[in-house]
């Protein structure tokens, strides 16, 4: 049977410890008490239309809905060591929202969370809007679509990552990462990518200085660049470049097909590169 707890405000510390198999609805997680871990060790329960502004909320829950809430500034670390969860219409800003969890679902949310998803598995993000600094450090096996997000260093030392028809604004991406695909996307941001393994892009604009540096198995295809100079210094590349490049400098091996390029850098390198820069021939119609 399902217990109802609705329309109650909370302070005191684990005001709701260890419930299970419940629904919280038109709840408020506030007050003098300044009780800390108000759901923890939940087990089985929704979360709807409720506020918290209280820290760490809901640690160590699992199998977990929480819908069209919010969590201020004072909800510090909302989530931890989380799994079987799905997060949905939600408004979220403490600090450091998820960490250590697994198969978590985010869905049509704000959040605006420094730290976000540090060391998690099995993560999957859609239609939500993210600002966060070292977004997904160290997670792994992460689904993304339609996520506007922006915050420096993001996405590194991540593994088994995908991305689609998203905009990111962010600086020194996905260094360090592994095994990642973005599609459809674009991509905003100084030094992106440098030291990753596995990376691709698909129909993707990349746009900033000093991209794609240092990798290994790189490949675009069917990409465009924008202020892109010094491009690929000491990286394993095969990319397919639509448009312009406005230079690239000393790439390690491989093959980089533009139209044009403004400048090729072949100097100063300490190690050997033979990567290829080929300009292409647009074929003339009657």
């Amino acid at each position: 049977m399902i217990k109802i707890f609705s329309g109650q405000i909370y302070d005191e510390e684990r005001s709701l410890y260890n419930l299970k198999d419940a629904e919280v609805l038109n709840c408020k997680f506030e007050g003098p008490a300044d009780g800390e871990s108000v759901l923890k060790e939940c087990r089985n329960f929704s979360v709807n239309k409720c506020s918290f502004s209280l820290r760490y909320p809901m640690w160590h829950a699992k199998k977990f809905l929480l819908k069209n809430s919010s969590m201020d500034d004072k909800a510090r670390a909302p989530l931890w060591y989380c799994s079987d969860g799905k997060i949905s219409d939600c408004d979220i800003q403490g600090i450091k929202c998820l960490r250590e969890c697994k198969n978590i679902s985010v869905e049509g949310c704000h959040i605006v969370s420094p730290e976000f998803g540090w060391r998690c598995k099995g993560v999957k993000i859609t239609n939500s809007s993210i600002d966060s600094m070292y977004f997904l450090f160290e997670s792994r096996d992460v689904e993304i679509e339609n996520l506007t997000m922006t915050g420096k260093y993001s996405f590194q030392y991540m593994k088994n990552l995908s991305i689609k028809n998203s905009n990111l604004d962010t600086k020194d991406a996905f260094w360090h990462s592994k095994n990642i695909v973005v599609e459809n996307s674009i991509v905003k941001g100084e030094y992106l990518g440098w030291f990753s393994e596995n990376l691709t892009f698909v129909n993707c604009k990349i746009i900033g200085t000093q991209p794609l540096c240092y990798c290994k198995n790189l490949k675009l295809i069917n990409c465009t660049m924008e202020k892109t100079d010094l491009s690929f210094e000491y990286s394993e590349v095969e990319a397919d470049i639509k448009g312009r490049i406005d230079s690239v400098k000393n790439p390690k091996s491989g093959i980089i097909i533009a139209d044009s390029v403004g400048k090729i850098i072949s100097e100063d390198a300490i190690m050997k590169c033979q990567g290829q820069v080929l300009i292409r021939k647009n074929k003339k119609t009657a």
